[in-house]
């Protein structure tokens, strides 16, 4: 069994990154031969800076190493340096039909808004079905929001093993755990467009001042509460210790208490959560001819299955 997950160097990872995806693509490396990559081509649709892509892609990798990523478990890579799999997007772009792609959320949701889209976007779902496939994929962690990708891969490798012979897997979805959706400082999903989120990574002070600045509700003190409702306390049951989590619950349904004590026992929590991979983290950083090594391996790794793949194609449809 195959698992694949790509990540956007997009910024440093946020809470909802982490307990919402990262930590179970952490999980499966154990169970199933894994593909993770930095998918800086995708990135190319976001970010137009080309100093701050490049800084980005390695930061990316040191934050999935430190976090539990195992490069000597999972095949960690980036993207483009796999140029297999923009081949492999191209033979899937000659039979990928228009109406399909125009149905795809991305480019729905900007023209529903009046915006322009560009063909990166228009695309974009292509690339994902080639990164997929290439690495010959039966499980793709996603969330909710994403299983339509997982549909389209798997509607055009059907489309094209009906066209030329029997030549990908279909992938399948495995939905991440819904359960993990992460409040930001507002009480929203937690998102770096909402501008409302807690950095893994930040320095435990400067966190601090951001939790103890986190909107709550203007209830009494003295009145009992519902823990299960309160952003304040999902965060909190997310770093703490489960008695920790059990007594905090009690507080919260006995009342009597402000939620300043509920901050300060989370930045405690979270500070103490996050101490090893935040020391990992430093101590990746320092040798970055290590990281480079890394990518390089998972690259050549990867470009042997991808090779395979799309040699496969290729005699399928007729162009090697």
């Amino acid at each position: 069994m195959h698992v694949l997950s790509g990540i956007q160097p997009t910024g440093r990872p946020h809470w909802g990154n982490y307990f919402g995806a990262i930590r179970q693509y952490v999980d499966l490396q154990h169970e199933q031969a894994a593909y993770y990559f930095i998918a800086n081509l995708h990135a190319l649709t976001t970010v137009r800076d080309p100093d701050q892509l490049r800084a980005w892609t390695p930061d990316a990798a040191i934050d999935l190493l430190a976090l539990g990523l195992n490069p000597e478990k999972a095949v960690l890579f980036v993207q483009s340096d796999v140029p297999e799999v923009s081949e492999l997007c191209w033979l899937l772009m000659t039979g990928a039909p228009m109406g399909l792609l125009e149905r795809c959320h991305a480019y729905k949701d900007r023209k529903a808004k009046g915006l322009t889209a560009d063909a990166g976007l228009f695309t974009y779902p292509v690339l994902m079905a080639a990164d997929i496939l290439a690495y010959d994929s039966d499980t793709v962690p996603v969330g909710e929001d994403q299983v339509q990708h997982i549909e389209v891969a798997r509607d055009l490798a059907g489309s094209f093993n009906h066209q030329f012979g029997q030549t990908f897997v279909l992938p399948k979805a495995k939905l991440l755990d819904s359960s993990k959706r992460v409040p930001g400082t507002d009480g929203e999903k937690m998102s770096k467009s909402y501008n409302n989120t807690l950095e893994v990574f930040e320095e435990p002070a400067a966190q601090r001042k951001k939790i103890m600045r986190i909107t709550t509700d203007s209830r009494p003190m003295e009145q009992p509460k519902e823990p299960e409702a309160d952003h304040l306390y999902q965060l909190y049951s997310l770093v703490a210790e489960p008695a920790e989590v059990l007594a905090m619950a009690a507080l919260y349904r006995r009342g009597g208490f402000g939620y300043g004590e509920v901050k300060k026992a989370l930045a405690e929590a979270a500070e103490r959560y996050f101490a090893s991979a935040r020391e990992r983290r430093k101590e990746l950083a320092a040798v970055p001819k290590r990281i480079r090594e890394i990518l390089a391996d998972g690259a050549a790794r990867a470009r042997r299955k991808a090779s395979e793949v799309l040699t496969r194609a290729q005699r399928a449809c007729g162009v090697g």
